[in-house]
């Protein structure tokens, strides 16, 4: 230091008071002059000269800090030009944030603020976006984030897990399933589906891999029980199995075979991904075929695409669609006129 510098409150932090300065005030679209950055460090209680400052700046270079010095006309003005996380990147993190529906409101505002602390100030506010999310419900558990770390813990450790879980009631108050009695489990896996988190988990008692919803778990807690269902997991593929499950509803896998007209195929691509065959059929229809979970989600799903998407086989699925079609005929009978 030189010694002319007077020692300021805080004079023992000045690189970090510099670095914090860099961080909060300067971008690639935003700089400082040296007379604003002394002064907004005597503001923060360390004093600086100019001399002293060029070799600070070098200290921070050295240290992988972006301290770039760009010329404005006659002035020289300095900023931090680059960032671990780019603007744009940090952009599509608040928005997946803002429309995931397993984090709270509350938390979600907590997490975009601490985001928004990783770009400067001028950046910041384009942080501060508001995302239109058709039907969006946020959970209501404000524990769901502490639950899926918990479960990240019990797999790492190779271990068991004991939790609540929960369904609504018609007064819209949590109600344990099983009259309150514990789960206990073995967690596999954690999968993201429609928005929601799911445990993929193998439960000895049936002798199944089952799924949970993390936002519907209560009171998780590790248990030292060694983690038991390998043979069964092995057997599992996890990423087939998010996707034949419509919503995660569940149903034994079959695989349906579906005829279509040639515009639906990029419906089905986008469900069931590139890897479906498509066999012609004619200039205008195709068909194909898909390992799902069949369940009143599946078939309803079906049913919404209209004439264009026909089961054809198997003939048990072809049948329970069948039924399901005359019931929903003799639920919503035609009036008379």
């Amino acid at each position: 230091m030189a010694g002319n510098e007077r020692r300021g409150e805080h004079q023992k932090q000045k690189l970090l008071y510099l670095a914090k300065l860099f961080t909060e005030e300067t971008d690639a679209q935003h700089a400082l002059g040296m007379a604003e950055i002394i002064e907004k460090l005597a503001d923060c209680g360390v004093n600086a000269d100019r001399k002293t400052l060029y070799l600070d700046f070098g200290e921070l270079q050295d240290f992988g800090m972006d301290i770039e010095t760009v010329k404005a006309g006659r002035n020289t003005l300095y900023r931090l030009s680059s960032r671990r996380f780019e603007l744009p990147e940090l952009k599509l993190l608040v928005d997946s944030v803002q429309s995931a529906k397993f984090i709270t409101d509350k938390k979600s505002k907590e997490l975009i603020a601490k985001l928004e602390s990783l770009v400067s100030r001028h950046e910041a506010t384009q942080l501060q976006r508001q995302v239109i999310i058709s039907d969006r419900i946020k959970t209501m558990n404000t524990s769901v984030y502490y639950n899926v770390d918990a479960i990240h813990e019990a797999i790492n450790a190779g271990c068991q897990i004991r939790f609540k879980y929960f369904q609504w009631n018609l007064k819209k108050e949590m109600e344990l399933r099983r009259n309150g009695a514990w789960y206990q489990i073995s967690p596999w896996a954690l999968v993201w589906d429609s928005e929601y988190y799911y445990l993929v988990a193998y439960e000895a008692e049936s002798d199944k891999i089952k799924h949970y919803r993390v936002d519907k778990m209560k009171r998780i807690s590790v248990v030292e029980d060694r983690r038991q269902g390998l043979a069964r997991f092995r057997q599992f593929n996890t990423a087939r199995y998010s996707k034949s499950l419509f919503g995660m509803n569940g149903g034994e896998e079959t695989v349906v075979t579906l005829e279509a007209t040639n515009e639906k195929v990029g419906i089905l691509i986008d469900r069931f991904g590139k890897d479906i065959t498509i066999l012609p059929i004619d200039e205008g229809h195709f068909r194909c075929h898909v390992t799902v979970a069949v369940s009143l989600l599946f078939l309803g799903w079906i049913m919404g695409l209209g004439g264009d998407v026909k089961i054809v086989a198997p003939q048990a699925v072809v049948d329970r669609m069948t039924s399901e079609v005359q019931r929903l005929a003799a639920q919503y009978p035609q009036k008379k006129p």
